[in-house]
């Protein structure tokens, strides 16, 4: 079975939307239909990675993917797998909690190759970091599912710098993605650089040096919560929202693209390389998107600029 395109390239769909509903109730012919278009509109894209994590739809996002697979032979083979673990949902009185044990990760992965009806996931990301968890163990067993041809490339995601590094002392191949949220509303992956030393900093809770640890690394960017829910695009919740929503579409008129295209330029733009993950479900919307995921950015240093100030609503320091 060959391998798409790396985890680092163009757009990601992601498949979050995927399955029916949240609750754990089964999903029918529509799910997988509605499923099967969102795959469609994603590859007449460009898209050729698709993300999943195993608890999405507690399982289902992965089982209608695996469906989608089985009406379509040779599908698999055009496409990158990138799923996660580590997350338990809530389950009656147990609350939902964190679990990166060595044989838990095994039998994740085993259980998400049976939904997805396939033998290889070509990138697994450890979804959370696990207080609990021992590098030690997590690297045994990835290493396992590695030697065994189940897993081809390894990543995480949520996780700072040091807990890359940490992770990474133990593993004999590298970590290659880190999965953040990151889009023009959600900024402090990018304000943690530029408020240091400024009453600013305390109120900014990301850990300042991932991004030039991943950069530094080779470690590919990927960005959940890209398109930011819409906010810019047609749900405005504050007055800065509408305004960079405004600018937002200006931008698209004069370069003759969509807001959401826009959107996902201002993440490419940045030197780290960021790759939007995208996860509507809505096949017009997935192709608003193409021109992010063919074409390099077309947006200059002011404009990349005019669009952070609009959302940031203040001055920079």
């Amino acid at each position: 079975m060959t391998t798409g395109t790396h985890a680092g390239n163009g757009l990601v769909y992601g498949c979050m939307g995927l399955g029916g509903s949240w609750q754990p109730e089964p999903y029918g012919p529509a799910d997988v239909d509605a499923a099967e278009a969102a795959v469609a509109a994603a590859l007449d894209s460009g898209i050729t990675t698709f993300d999943h994590a195993d608890i999405y739809r507690h399982g289902k996002a992965e089982a209608v993917f695996g469906e989608v697979l089985a009406r379509s032979p040779g599908l698999r083979e055009r496409l990158t797998l990138q799923t996660k673990c580590g997350i338990r949902l809530p389950d009656g009185d147990r609350p939902g909690h964190y679990d990166l044990r060595g044989a838990s990760v095994v039998r994740r992965v085993e259980e998400s190759l049976a939904r997805l009806r396939t033998d290889v996931v070509d990138v697994l990301l450890l979804h959370r970091p696990d207080p609990l968890a021992d590098p030690d163990d997590v690297a045994e067993a990835l290493t396992s599912l590695h030697r065994q041809g189940l897993v081809r490339r390894f990543g995480v995601s949520n996780m700072s710098g040091p807990q890359i590094a940490h992770l990474q002392a133990s593993l004999p191949f590298p970590l290659e993605v880190n999965q953040l949220e990151m889009s023009l509303h959600h900024r402090d992956w990018l304000e943690s650089g530029v408020v240091v030393n400024t009453a600013e900093a305390a109120g900014n809770g990301f850990p300042h040096g991932t991004l030039e640890h991943c950069r530094a690394h080779g470690v590919a960017l990927q960005a959940w919560g890209s398109l930011a829910q819409g906010r810019y695009t047609g749900r405005p919740v504050t007055p800065e929202d509408r305004e960079t929503a405004a600018l937002v579409r200006r931008l698209a008129q004069e370069k003759g693209t969509t807001p959401e295209t826009v959107l996902l330029w201002w993440l490419q733009r940045h030197p780290a390389a960021v790759v939007p993950v995208v996860g509507s479900t809505r096949p017009e919307r997935i192709r608003a998107c193409r021109d992010a995921a063919l074409a390099a950015p077309r947006l200059d240093h002011q404009e990349w600029y005019d669009l952070w100030l609009a959302a940031r609503g203040a001055p920079l320091p």
